[in-house]
């Protein structure tokens, strides 16, 4: 080979290496947040349905406190 194939190449290669290098690198940190929000999501719908429990007991308690007055109100 030709010494100014050879120094074509050494300027070439980090010329295209170096934004296939940001890219990979943006993927990486794109993925990230996504893993991220998806963990930070999970963690809401566990939140919110243990809120739709806790609810579900008040509630029925509630019921059964308005069944057990009306019950003894009527007697």
């Amino acid at each position: 080979m030709q010494w100014e194939f050879i120094v074509a190449l050494v300027l070439a290669i980090p010329i295209i290496a170096f934004p296939a290098l940001l890219w990979y690198l943006d993927i990486r940190r794109s993925y990230g947040a996504i893993w991220e929000a998806r963990k930070r999501w999970a963690g809401r719908r566990e939140e919110r349905s243990a809120a739709v429990a806790r609810h579900r007991e008040e509630r029925s308690a509630a019921v059964a406190r308005h069944r057990e007055a009306v019950g003894r109100g009527s007697k």
